[in-house]
């Protein structure tokens, strides 16, 4: 008897940890729905149907991002290309709804996609891989998302961001000057800024 209620208690604390464990993913996921919730109302007026959708997408997918590359220094194919495909999906009403600004806005999405990988494909070939190679991905896919002049507003923040928090954690001795630190998250402040102040 007392063999079977220690297995049911063994049991018990193993259900316990798989829920704590399964927290432990999920909570870093809720901002997303509290970030969404204050686009619209700080955007009220300045923004289009399609527009606010956009940077609702470019909200989401920049959070997952970060986190994912937070945890694994890593930003996968697959997400990238999730990505892109949902930009697709997105413009394509647009294209039927409002040819004219659909096509002006496909312009502006392709050159940012073009700066955003583009300049980061630079890097990430003259720095010896220093860059990641999602982050080239991630740029290029916001650049569909923001634009030429928010994908350069994004950049800039992101990088400059990046850069002054390697030198205080290298001067903190938190880190080595070979060491990297994921970049996403940076970006993701960039995309933050330039979303809400769009």
């Amino acid at each position: 008897m007392k063999n079977e209620e220690l297995a049911g208690v063994g049991h018990s604390s193993v259900i316990t940890a798989d829920m704590k464990e399964k927290l432990k993913q999920i909570l870093p996921y809720i901002g997303i729905p509290v970030i969404m919730a204050a686009l619209p109302v700080i955007n009220a007026g300045k923004a289009d149907v399609f527009t606010l959708l956009q940077k609702e997408l470019i909200i989401i997918f920049g959070y997952i991002a970060a986190i994912k590359d937070l945890k694994t220094m890593r930003i996968q194919n697959g997400f990238v290309l999730l990505m892109a495909a949902a930009w697709v999906i997105a413009m394509a009403p647009m294209l039927f709804l409002n040819t004219d600004a659909a096509i002006s806005l496909l312009k502006d999405s392709a050159f940012g996609a073009m700066i955003g990988g583009g300049l980061f494909l630079f890097t990430y070939l003259i720095s010896r891989r220093g860059l990641g190679g999602g982050d080239v991905k991630l740029m290029a896919c916001t650049g569909l998302y923001l634009g030429f002049t928010g994908t350069v507003t994004v950049m800039l923040l992101g990088t400059v961001l990046a850069a002054l928090t390697g030198l205080v954690l290298i001067l903190l001795k938190k880190i080595g000057r070979k060491d990297k630190i994921p970049l996403a998250p940076f970006l993701y402040i960039g995309i933050l800024m330039t979303v809400f102040l769009q």
